[in-house]
This record gives C-alpha cells, structure tokens and sequence, in this order.
C-alpha cells in the first residue's frame, strides 16, 4: 500500500462526505454513509481496475460496470406514488458520487474536486429555487 493508493481513497471519502452532508442534513435517504461507501467503493474498484492491468493495459472494463451497477443502486431510490416520482435527485446524487469516486482512483483530483463543488452548488440552488416554487403542504421531489 502506498500514498498512490491511500490519498485517491481518503479524496473520495473527504468528496462523498461533502456531498452525503448536505443529504443527510436535509433528511434524504441516502445520507452521509451512503455517499462516503458508494464514492469510496468506485475509487476502490477504478485503483483495482489500474493495478490489474498494468501500465498500459484495459482500464475501462472495471470502471464501465461501476457505472451499471450503481445504476441499479440509484433505482432502487427511486419510488413512484400517486402523487408522483420521489428520489431522483437521490438517485442522481449516487450516481454523481461514483463518478467522483471513479475520478479519484483514475487520480483525477481535480476534476472530482470541481465536480463536488458543482454539484454542492447545484444542490444549494435546487432547494432554494424549490422553496420559491412549492408550499410547504407540496411533496417535492428531491
């Protein structure tokens, strides 16, 4: 193990924990945990997929099934009732967050920093915007 390895993982946890706070802090199912797991496990995977193809081997194999399975994982929050669709930004966010995950072990820092950024952004400008366009009495999908 060394600091190649051990600061994309730390990145990835700092990053989903950014991003699993702000849910958490608004009472969203997937919270603080969910986003630290699901951001550190794709960072995991993307650095085993590097390890196990060497230098100038296939990387992309690994990194392609984190997408499809965490696709499933954000299905899973989405829920439909009568009233309408509940968890989609729930279901965006994870799959944000593996991809923020996949740019720490690919030793994409920048880029997974930008993305929490923006995305924290995005997420501060959506709830305000909603409290502009809902009554309290509206369910929101969020």
């Amino acid at each position: 193990m060394s600091w190649e390895q051990i600061v994309p993982l730390l990145l990835a946890a700092g990053l989903g924990g950014l991003i699993g706070l702000e849910r958490q802090l608004h009472d969203k199912p997937a919270g603080l945990r969910t986003n630290i797991l699901i951001c550190l496990g794709a960072a995991v995977f993307t650095l085993v997929s590097k390890l196990m193809a060497g230098e100038n081997g296939e990387t992309t194999r690994i990194t392609a099934q984190v997408v499809t399975g965490i696709g499933f994982l954000g299905a899973g929050a989405i829920i439909r009732e009568p009233k309408g669709v509940h968890g989609l930004t729930t279901a965006a966010t994870i799959w944000l967050v593996a991809s923020i995950g996949v740019a720490c072990g690919a030793g994409l820092y920048g880029l997974a920093i930008a993305a929490t950024i923006i995305c924290g952004g995005v997420l501060l400008i959506a709830r305000w915007t909603d409290k502009l366009g809902h009554s309290e009495e509206e369910p929101q999908d969020t």
